[in-house]
């Protein structure tokens, strides 16, 4: 690349590096955390329950059934 498209190319990932990131020092990480966060807890609170009811069923059914 010339220097000049290699200049306006950095010009262009800082201007949207700022609008996405702006003064904070946030990285893609945080902003990933950010988004996934209210995903992950309504994924939870829709499923964490059934999913331990069913993994406790299955452990007493091995434990008991291991007693007879």
């Amino acid at each position: 690349m010339s220097p000049a498209v290699d200049a306006a190319v950095g010009a262009a990932f800082r201007s949207l590096g700022d609008l996405v990131l702006p003064q904070q020092e946030r990285t893609v990480e945080d902003l990933v955390k950010e988004i996934l966060r209210p995903m992950l807890k309504e994924w939870l609170d829709q499923n964490l329950t059934g999913i331990v009811e069913r993994l406790v069923r299955a452990e007493i059914e091995r434990v008991t059934g291991s007693l007879r």
